[in-house]
């Protein structure tokens, strides 16, 4: 196998650094919106009418838990030309009005039988309009937060304006970060590795899954995260038997491999990465396979350039993936883009085709299947930058870290 030590990664170095400030600044948002409106351009479309907590507090800053509440539909007007317009419940204008947005409409809500979709549609109606197009979020990776009904309704009541698939071009423009955002997910991938460094002194033999996690999820919180949304904590004799489910009853025990991958959260943004843990210690053949996926992740890093594609990054993985003796492997991709969602486009996969840009930030994550029911999986995550890929995690150990009594 080849040795990609000598790849020129800017390796995050294991200093403490001042926590972002918490917020963006007008001048952020408003660099936003004129890379929005000259992409939408490009897509020929009047404007993007968003309706999840995401899109929305990516172009005014608006947070709230208040979104785990099905109850009200919230929408937002990201115009061509001009400012964003804020279609919003009544309960929601005070904290809309702390943000950069000034054009903020409000109804009473919950009204059954209007609700917001009068003051949505003379909204839209009011908008210059050269394509007759507006896009919204019916796309891949996309979901509306909005009665299907009232979609269909408020499609009656603009004559002349097409709602459309406006997915590809938000990825568009949500896929590369600004520099502000890079801070944001640079700080708590740090949170998470430093919570990482002490598994093995606060994770004992005999502990079950449930328990490891919980460890875990509190040494983040005092770590500094905000939230761990995302914590599955699985364990198997020389590997797991999968990655997306857990954790459970099961006890680890000598010979195990304890698995962690973890999604924390600071103002809005996310980490994304796992680390593996022998247990008291693990055979030669889970040893080989964990060094594979190193190995394989340095060829992903290396490969990470701006003019690469996801596909090329899928091949350079995957070759050392298939060399190291791979029985399997149905993730489907071998990393993806990262930001203020735990999984963002793009994928890294025959046929994704996505051209590398600086500025963006993504996962690098091979999985090997080495005998039946053993699985090693490996993840880092980087931003883009102009000479290759600088390393927003510290890099995992090649040799696993080891879980004693």
């Amino acid at each position: 196998m080849s040795d990609f030590s000598s790849r020129p990664v800017q390796q995050e170095k294991k200093l403490k650094r001042p926590a972002p400030i918490r917020g963006f600044s007008p001048e952020e948002f408003q660099r936003r919106l004129l890379r929005a409106q000259e992409i939408m351009h490009a897509h020929e479309f009047d404007a993007l009418l968003f309706t999840t907590p995401h899109n929305i507090r990516w172009a005014t800053g608006f947070s709230s838990q208040f979104w785990e509440s099905p109850t009200r539909p919230w929408f937002l007007i990201v115009p061509a030309h001009g400012a964003p317009v804020a279609v919003i419940p009544e309960i929601g204008g005070p904290p809309m009005t702390q943000t950069w947005v000034d054009d903020i409409r409000t109804w009473p809500s919950p009204q059954p039988g209007d609700d917001g979709t009068s003051l949505l549609a003379s909204s839209l109606t009011s908008l210059q309009r050269r394509f007759g197009r507006i896009g919204m979020e019916l796309g891949a990776e996309h979901a509306l937060r909005m009665p299907v009904d009232q979609f269909l309704e408020l499609r009656q009541m603009i004559p002349g304006i097409e709602l459309v698939n406006g997915s590809p071009c938000i990825w568009q423009i949500r896929m590369v970060k600004t520099e502000a955002e890079v801070e944001h997910i640079r700080h708590i991938c740090q949170i998470a590795c430093d919570g990482y460094d002490r598994v093995p002194q606060i994770v004992r033999i005999g502990d079950d899954e449930h328990e490891c996690a919980r460890k875990l999820r509190v040494e983040f919180a005092r770590l500094g995260a905000d939230s761990t949304p995302f914590l599955p904590a699985i364990s198997g004799p020389g590997g797991v038997s999968q990655i997306v489910c857990g954790p459970g009853e099961r006890k680890i025990a000598p010979g195990d491999v304890l698995f962690f991958d973890t999604g924390c959260t600071y103002d809005g943004y996310w980490c994304d990465f796992d680390r593996n843990y022998a247990v008291g210690g693990v055979d030669d053949a889970c040893k080989r396979a964990h060094d594979a996926m190193w190995l394989a992740t340095e060829a992903g890093i290396t490969a990470a350039r701006p003019g690469a594609s996801t596909d090329d990054l899928f091949h350079a993985i995957n070759t050392i993936i298939e060399k190291a003796g791979s029985i399997g492997n149905n993730v489907g991709r071998l990393g993806h883009g990262l930001g203020m969602q735990l999984t963002e486009p793009p994928s890294h996969r025959p046929g994704d085709g996505t051209v590398i840009e600086q500025g963006m930030v993504l996962t690098i994550e091979p999985g090997i299947e080495y005998a039946p029911g053993r699985m090693i999986v490996h993840e880092e995550n980087i931003v883009i930058r102009a000479d290759g890929a600088e390393l927003l995690t510290r890099r995992a150990p090649r040799e696993m870290p080891v879980i004693g009594d």
